[in-house]
């Protein structure tokens, strides 16, 4: 069995990453998940949380606001909305993905009146989104 997987995590801005990992964790829409090498191939769509990469260079904190991951055996790649190294975000910039998240609801709720599924997705990137600004000592107020 191999000890590590190559990991690359992608943006629409840059490529954030490409390193070997011995772990990564995803936030999955369905779930958090760990992927490890000879994981089974999977993939998935992404909830907005942290995507914590484990290597050699040690641990490694990314803020994702959604996206995809495509696990293979010896790789994965993550393809992110938007993603963020958690030493580089800000509670300026925080604050900013949380009204933006806010901004869905409203609109949503104004758009979808008396149909629930467009207006719940909303209201879930929100809670999720907050959720993860609590992980990480981020306040969305």
């Amino acid at each position: 069995m191999a000890e590590t997987l190559q990991f690359d995590l992608v943006s629409p801005e840059r490529l954030l990453a490409s390193v070997e990992a011995r772990e990564v964790k995803i936030p999955g829409a369905e779930g958090d998940l760990t992927a490890m090498p000879d994981h089974s191939p999977l993939i998935t769509t992404l909830r907005p949380g942290l995507v914590t990469v484990s290597g050699a260079q040690g641990e490694t904190v990314y803020a994702v606001t959604g996206g995809f991951a495509e696990i293979n055996p010896g790789s994965i790649s993550v393809l992110a909305e938007r993603a963020i190294p958690r030493d580089e975000l800000s509670q300026e910039q925080f604050k900013e993905l949380v009204d933006e998240a806010t901004a869905k609801l409203t609109k949503a709720q104004e758009t979808f009146q008396n149909e629930p599924g467009p207006v719940d997705d909303a209201a879930k990137l929100l809670a999720d989104m907050v959720a993860m600004g609590d992980d990480i000592g981020l306040r969305s107020n």
